[in-house]
C-alpha cells in the first residue's frame, strides 16, 4: 500500500507538480456563444423581415442560429406578424408557439412550412384588392 503523504504543520507534502493549460473559463465559453448566436439571431431576423429570406425557408434549412429559436419567435419577425396572428396561424397545426426549430420533426417543418407559403399566396392575392381586369376612371 502506498504511503499517504505527509503532512506538515497543515500542508500535505507533494512529490510532483503539473501545470494544466485551461482555455477560458466554462461561463466566458458560454457567454461568447451566446453572443454569437444572438447576433446571428438578430441577422436572420432582419433578412426575414425584409424579405430576403421567407420563414418557410428557415424552417426547412433550419440554420445553426435557429436551432434553438422558438417557432414563435421566427414567425413573429416577419412583417405584419404579431403574438395573435402568431397564435391563430400555430392553431392549424398541432404546434406550440415554445417548439424550438431545431426539434422539429421532417413532418412538422413541411406542414409548417406549406401552411406558411399559403399563406404568403393568400396574402399576395389579397394585397392589392384595387387592381380588377376592368379599367376605372379616377
Amino acid at each position: 500500500m502506498p504511503a499517504a503523504p505527509r503532512r506538515q504543520r497543515g500542508v500535505f507534502a507533494v512529490s510532483a507538480t503539473a501545470t494544466i493549460a485551461t482555455p477560458a473559463p466554462q461561463h466566458l465559453q458560454a457567454l461568447e456563444r451566446a453572443n454569437r448566436v444572438r447576433l446571428a439571431r438578430a441577422e436572420l431576423k432582419r433578412r426575414i423581415e425584409s424579405g430576403a429570406t421567407s420563414a418557410a425557408e428557415v424552417i426547412l434549412e433550419c440554420p445553426w442560429e435557429a436551432e434553438t429559436m422558438a417557432v414563435a419567435d421566427l414567425l413573429t419577425s416577419q412583417r405584419r406578424w404579431g403574438q395573435t396572428r402568431c397564435r391563430r396561424f400555430l392553431a392549424q397545426v398541432p404546434l406550440s408557439e415554445n417548439k424550438t426549430i431545431g426539434t422539429m420533426t421532417d413532418r412538422q417543418r413541411n406542414a409548417l412550412a406549406d401552411l406558411l407559403a399559403q399563406s404568403e399566396r393568400g396574402r399576395a392575392q389579397c394585397a392589392t384588392p384595387w387592381l380588377t381586369d376592368s379599367p376605372t376612371t379616377a
